[in-house]
């Protein structure tokens, strides 16, 4: 039952980094040498960050599992 409900928590958390995302670019768009993007381009580049992540986070949580 917690992987289901951690599945759920994991949808508003998308829309929140994407959020975040956004906001943080913007802020150091003049920084970093990059032009502000909207939402939608960041929810795209949230999405290819947690095909790329999440992976990861998969195979560190089974190593971190104990058997029996």
């Amino acid at each position: 039952m917690t992987d289901f409900v951690r599945l759920v928590a994991a949808g508003p958390l998308f829309f929140v980094s994407a959020w975040l995302l956004m906001l943080f670019a913007g802020a150091t768009s003049t920084d970093l040498g990059i032009r502000p993007f909207g939402y939608l381009t960041s929810m795209v580049a949230t999405i290819g960050l947690w095909l790329v992540i999440a992976p990861a986070i998969g195979a560190v949580a089974r190593v971190g599992k104990k058997k029996g």
